[in-house]
């Protein structure tokens, strides 16, 4: 969505105390609205949205907050019932016309009630179900949570990270995100996750999609929706955490085999990485289907309420392209290269923001690797180039061509030397082309997405680019190549 576009007025809007809750306890709802009653319908996020129930709530109006601190809205406790599957939850939130059926103080736990369970409210029983999550995006009235296991791994060995720092990175509730220039008097910029938006329901910062313009990039409709519903119509069972849930708990991931990323997950704290790097270290395996993965540093603050980022080196003019420039304090490539972690960095790859990009698709090599069974995919062929995989933003990792012409990581930038480049894309480079490219260690022009794996104690699995979830729907071989990613990993 445009920066600055005016939105219309919500009638009512909100968004969750925190943004996981585990399936038995209570879910801390704020809301605002001058209507007398309000009502949230919760739907999980699967192959398709699945309306599990409603609840209903006293009115009552507060002004909008500010970017950076707390907008402290109303309070409604909602208890989620224990047999909810772990997954993502988005509530659509509006004026309730019905009879209340809340007759306890507003911050009490009111029942939910299920579709089974409507009664005589034939309308609830009987909602249109929505296509996918495509159809309840909106820009307010939505909030998102996620809901996670009651017992850790004991019905799922896939643990699904959902990025809600990189979707907050991006929110504008309250006039500003985590880009642009800052007040004189501020060397960080903090923004509350106490407000609307944060994946669905808040204004966005970025440009338009050209090529999936359905939903704004940076929410969840875009990228980790289509993923998720790809996932489990496979017969993949996952649980689902937010990264808040890894940065606080040092062992959410051990119960599982595999941690996994889609996507935009752009913004990493330093506890997520050292609890990612922990998991890897004691055999856990990680996949990520996506890109710009780890590049900037946040910290929450010391109630999990707020994250905070450094951009600007010292005496930078504000909104300067800190990405093409070194000193950045929070570039995490500066101090720590994520590529240790990942296999990839986008400092070797770049992004193309702007408009339609050309085709361009990955040169595959080592096609006797099990990632490739099924395909038919031989050394030399280009995976996606059709449906202009490679993009909006792709990583890569620094290599060298062996006598057989196949790209060889150098493990000079950080990467494990022992990473296989399963393919590779050259970026273009010449003036027009639309590419962006961030400062790195050499001026080498040159730049390229490389997807592959390597092992260090667990298995870590790169697509090294964005849009690979949206190919899902398109191309039966990342379909397979996804497939046997997460099954060799599990």
């Amino acid at each position: 969505m445009t920066d600055g576009k005016a939105l219309p007025r919500p009638v009512v809007d909100g968004y969750p105390g925190r943004p996981s809750v585990r399936a038995g306890e209570v879910l801390r709802l704020h809301v605002s609205t001058r209507a007398e009653r309000f009502r949230a319908d919760f739907y999980r996020c699967g192959p398709r949205p699945r309306l599990m129930g409603r609840t209903r709530g006293r009115g009552a109006y507060a002004e909008p907050g500010s970017h950076d601190a707390d907008w402290n809205w109303p309070v409604h406790d909602v208890a989620i019932p224990a047999d909810w599957p772990s997954g993502v939850y988005i509530a659509v939130l509006g004026p309730d016309a019905e009879s209340p059926d809340i007759t306890s103080p507003d911050t009490t736990s009111p029942d939910i009630t299920s579709p089974d369970e409507a009664g005589p409210d034939a309308r609830f029983r009987d909602a249109r179900r929505p296509v996918d999550a495509a159809a309840l995006d909106a820009r307010h009235s939505r909030l998102l949570f996620v809901v996670t296991a009651r017992e850790p791994g004991h019905r799922a060995r896939i643990l699904y990270k959902v990025p809600l720092f990189t979707y907050h990175a991006y929110n504008r509730s309250g006039g500003a995100s985590l880009y642009g220039a800052l007040p004189g008097t501020e060397d960080r910029r903090t923004v509350t996750l106490r407000r609307p938006g944060g994946g669905i329901g808040g204004p966005v910062k970025g440009r338009p999609d050209a090529h999936d313009p359905a939903t704004p990039r940076q929410t969840f409709a875009h990228w980790d929706a289509p993923f998720i519903a790809w996932l489990e119509a496979a017969g993949f069972t996952a649980d689902y955490c937010t990264d808040l849930d890894l940065d606080e708990n040092p062992e959410l991931a051990h119960p599982y085999r595999l941690l996994l990323s889609a996507g935009h997950d752009e913004y990493w704290s330093g506890r997520v990485r050292r609890h990612t790097s922990s998991f890897r270290d004691r055999g856990g395996n990680i996949a990520i289907f996506g890109a710009n993965t780890c590049w900037w540093r946040v910290t929450p603050d010391a109630t999990g309420t707020a994250v905070s980022c450094a951009k600007y080196p010292p005496g930078v003019p504000q909104g300067a392209d800190t990405d093409r420039m070194r000193g950045a304090p929070d570039h995490w490539w500066e101090e720590e290269p994520e590529n240790r972690l990942i296999g990839v960095s986008y400092r070797n790859g770049g992004g193309h923001w702007d408009g339609l990009r050309e085709r361009l698709g990955f040169t595959v090599q080592h096609t006797g690797h099990p990632v490739f069974a099924g395909t038919g995919l031989r050394d030399g062929d280009v995976l996606g180039a059709e449906h202009h995989l490679v993009g909006y933003e792709c990583d890569g990792a620094a290599h060298r061509r062996d006598a057989h012409g196949r790209a060889v990581a150098t493990g000079e930038d950080g990467t494990p030397e022992d990473f296989t480049i399963l393919g590779v894309a050259d970026l273009p480079a010449a003036p027009g082309s639309g590419w962006h490219t961030a400062a790195r260690e050499n001026d080498d022009p040159g730049r390229a997405a490389t997807f592959g794996l390597y092992t260090r104690g667990g298995t870590v699995f790169n697509a090294a680019t964005t849009d690979w979830p949206r190919l899902l729907r398109l191309d039966p071989r990342v379909r397979t190549i996804t497939r046997n990613v997460i099954t060799l990993l599990t």
